[in-house]
């Protein structure tokens, strides 16, 4: 597309003819390629099924993979059901509006897990600050207690420096 965006400028300033259909080339081959690439992808293609959920993950957009063997253990709700809040107290709560640990929000979801909560498995997220979960109203994973999981590792690490200074 960017292709036949930079051919597009020589043939409006040129005139030129040949510009312009190379410019109409480049965006039919980018269309192809767009096509080639949906059809690849689209939803109950088998080949798109067989690959492995790692060689979907990108950097922002990581995928969380449990064995089998997992997810038929781990007391989860079904895929379309969304896990219960986590009953967070207030201390916690204003505990957790400063940490900046990074906890996983899944697009259209409201709940923030850890990235080993099995809910995520083989579910593509994305990691925020907690702080900033919070302020986009996500509430907490009640599978994974991500408040209290966070607020008791800040405490540990608050408490080991404490004890240094002292």
């Amino acid at each position: 597309m960017l292709a036949a965006l930079g051919l597009l400028v020589p043939a409006l300033t040129t005139s030129n003819n040949i510009w312009a259909w190379s410019s109409v080339g480049a965006s039919v081959l980018a269309a192809l390629v767009l096509i080639w690439d949906w059809w690849r992808r689209r939803p109950g293609d088998p080949a798109a099924v067989a690959q492995s959920v790692d060689q979907h993950a990108v950097a922002d957009d990581q995928r969380v993979v449990v064995s089998p063997e997992d997810v038929a253990e781990a007391d989860t709700p079904p895929a379309d059901e969304e896990p219960p809040e986590e009953d967070t107290d207030a201390a916690d709560l204003l505990a957790v509006a400063d940490l900046v640990d990074e906890v996983r929000v899944l697009d259209e979801r409201p709940r923030y897990h850890l990235s080993s909560c099995s809910w995520l498995a083989g579910r593509p997220t994305l990691g925020l600050p907690v702080q900033e979960a919070r302020q986009l109203q996500f509430t907490p994973c009640a599978m994974c207690r991500p408040d209290a999981t966070l607020v008791a590792r800040h405490r540990v690490a608050h408490r080991g420096s404490s004890d240094d200074v002292g």
